[in-house]
Order: C-alpha cells, then sequence, then structure tokens
C-alpha cells in the first residue's frame, strides 16, 4: 500500500478586520473623529490585544493612532502602516511601507504567528478583500448614528458573508458581530473577549413587601377575632 498523503500542518495565519462602527456604517466621523465609539466594561481589550501579534493599516487610520504623541505603538504587536505619500521608516514596534499591501499581507499570512489585525481604514480594507486576503468581518456596532463620515467599506463589489457569533452588551446597547469570509483560511473566531454580557441584578423587594403585607393582614385578623 502506497502511505497517504501529509497534511500541510504549516496553517496561514487570518487576516481579521476588526473594528467599531457606527449604526450608520461609519468607522470614523467626517475628520476621523473617533470620540462617539462608546465604552463599556465588559469589553476585555487585553484580552483581544492577545489574539494578535501584527496589525496592519492604511496612512489615515496611522495618523489618528498618532494624534496623542508616539509613532503608533500598539502593545505587544508589530505595526506595518501601509502609505504612497509618508516616506519609509522604522520605529520601535512600527514600520511605515510604501510597498504594495498585498505582497505584504501575502508574506505576513504565510509566516508563523499569532493573527493578524486589519486595523483600519476602509480602502485598505476593500483592497485586501478584492485581493482574497481578508478572511474574517468583526465589527462592534455603536449605539450611534453619526450621518457622515469614513465607511465600513467604499463601494466596490459585493461580497457574502457567514455569522459564526454574536454577543449583545446590555449596558451600552453595542452589538459585536463575528462573520466568516467564504473561502478565508479559517472561520472567525468566537468572541471570547467580552467578560459578561448580563445586566447586574436588582434586588427583589416584592417578595418582602408581600411577606409584610402579609404578617400585617394577620395581626389585624387577630385583634378583630379579640374585640
Amino acid at each position: 500500500m502506497s502511505p497517504k498523503p501529509q497534511k500541510d500542518m504549516k496553517a496561514r495565519r487570518r487576516l481579521r478586520y476588526q473594528v467599531a462602527a457606527s449604526l450608520d456604517g461609519f468607522i470614523a466621523g467626517p475628520h476621523g473623529e473617533y470620540d462617539w465609539i462608546v465604552m463599556d466594561p465588559s469589553i476585555d481589550f487585553a484580552a483581544l490585544y492577545k489574539e494578535f501579534d501584527t496589525a496592519v493599516m492604511g496612512r489615515k487610520t496611522y495618523e489618528i493612532t498618532t494624534v496623542q504623541g508616539g509613532h503608533g505603538e500598539m502593545p505587544g504587536l508589530d505595526v506595518v502602516v501601509f502609505s504612497q505619500t509618508l516616506p519609509p521608516s522604522a520605529y520601535p514596534g512600527v514600520r511605515i511601507t510604501n510597498h504594495d499591501p498585498r505582497e505584504i499581507v501575502s508574506e505576513l499570512k504565510a509566516k508563523p504567528g499569532r493573527d493578524i489585525w486589519l486595523f483600519g481604514g476602509g480602502v485598505l480594507f476593500r483592497t485586501l478583500l478584492e485581493a482574497r486576503l481578508v478572511d474574517t468581518v468583526e465589527v462592534a456596532v455603536m449605539p450611534v448614528l453619526l450621518g457622515a463620515g469614513i465607511p465600513l467599506l467604499p463601494p466596490g463589489s459585493s461580497t457574502k458573508l457567514v455569522l459564526v457569533d454574536q454577543k449583545t452588551l446590555p449596558r451600552s446597547g453595542i452589538v459585536v458581530l463575528s462573520y466568516s469570509v467564504p473561502g478565508g483560511v479559517a472561520p472567525a473566531p468566537p468572541i471570547r473577549f467580552v467578560k459578561s454580557t448580563s445586566r447586574p441584578s436588582k434586588k427583589k423587594t416584592a417578595p418582602k413587601k408581600a411577606k409584610k403585607a402579609k404578617k400585617s393582614s394577620r395581626r389585624t385578623a387577630r385583634s378583630r377575632r379579640r374585640t
């Protein structure tokens, strides 16, 4: 008997478009602002960051990350910035390149490691989606309507997605959705970075009131018997 062919054990890394978006489909305001993003204590950002070891982003997204100072560093991640206008440069944990993002991302996916975070923006997402390099689309939908801004995805060809997981955060109204892109290297992961989605339990006072009412009615009945 001829030996069975060995399966390729070297799995390619997923490229995951993991973003926050308004209910009307924008990932940033008209001027790149993101102060509309709602915070929720049940989101464990440390756990989210541990799912990746690399982040890729476009120039506009990168410039937003540097507003507070620094060079756009992200804790525990190697950041790759794609730009046709910024000069190629390198800082600790950050690399700016003018090369074709499709080539660079293909090389990154072929290397061993954790998943790759497609941090933004929409134009880069469109480029990599059309190149069939995006494996998942994971969106935290904010209970906000912006009316205008940078879209989740610029106009182009349509793509069907497969829902893998969803979580609703009652405290803030955020809905987290995790989709697989058909033909990707692996399905989207379940949503693990949400600690709890239940509302804090309220103390039930009705039974106590009912017990007090029963006791008072018994006392009234006894007093009536005595009289």
